[in-house]
């Protein structure tokens, strides 16, 4: 049986979601930005429940970039608090549900120690559940990723456990925040913005990018479904004829 057209053995093995448009939201309704934000978690979590209803095995959606550290200092203190109290309020949830939670990113400063403790809480909680694995960018960017693998790779070298002449890109992709996960097949970016920001470089090499006017509090379920039968609509060649 599908879901609004879908076909359910032509899934994408990991969907990447660029959660556009909060601030827009809230200023066409007259509220501060940080009234988006909060509207935006609903979208999240209906999301969530589409991905559940569908059976994706990796959803991995744009929480908060390195580059945000450059928005106001009260939009960005809201932001810390509100991904820590949205832990709190979350958790259970997501484990009932069977989600596994990864937050990939960098963990160390300026990241409060408050919120990282309740990152690893929340992974741990859910560490053993497999049926739909929910990673979270958060103080991530594309090009920080890859400079740390590439560190990785640099200090393996120097200890002798790599030799440098057989680096390839089997040697980056191990290396990389969540090596285990699928190339991303489909990446969605709501808000009508036509760009990448930084958003999973190296795992959406491939991907088929599916840009969408909805601002992210408006997002659901149905435009994640329309979006997956976009996906299916196209024919993907990876290079060949």
């Amino acid at each position: 049986m599908t879901v609004d057209g879908v076909d359910p053995g032509r899934l994408p093995a990991h969907v990447g979601v660029i959660m556009d448009g909060n601030g827009r939201w809230a200023g066409e309704r007259g509220l501060p930005r940080n009234a988006g934000h909060t509207a935006g978690e609903a979208a999240l979590f209906d999301t969530v429940e589409g991905a559940l209803e569908l059976g994706l095995r990796y959803l991995t959606v744009y929480a908060f970039s390195t580059e945000n550290w450059k928005r106001p200092p009260t939009e960005v203190a809201f932001l810390m608090n509100f991904n820590r109290d949205l832990l709190l309020r979350r958790a259970d949830d997501l484990d009932e549900r069977q989600v596994r939670v990864r937050f990939i990113g960098r963990r160390g400063r300026p990241v409060p120690r408050r919120l990282v403790e309740m990152i690893e809480r929340t992974e741990a909680q859910t560490a053993r559940h497999r049926r739909l694995t929910l990673q979270v960018a958060f103080n991530y960017g594309g090009r920080a990723e890859l400079v740390d693998a590439a560190r990785r790779i640099a200090v393996d070298a120097a200890a002798g456990r790599l030799d440098p002449r057989k680096v390839n890109t089997r040697s980056l992709q191990a290396r990389l925040y969540e090596p285990e996960a699928p190339d991303v097949d489909l990446l969605i970016r709501t808000s009508g913005e036509q760009r990448l920001s930084n958003f999973l470089l190296w795992e959406a090499a491939y991907a088929e990018i599916v840009f969408t006017d909805v601002l992210w509090p408006d997002f659901d379920r149905r435009e994640l479904f329309a979006a997956v039968v976009e996906f299916q609509r196209r024919a993907r060649r990876f290079g060949r004829v």
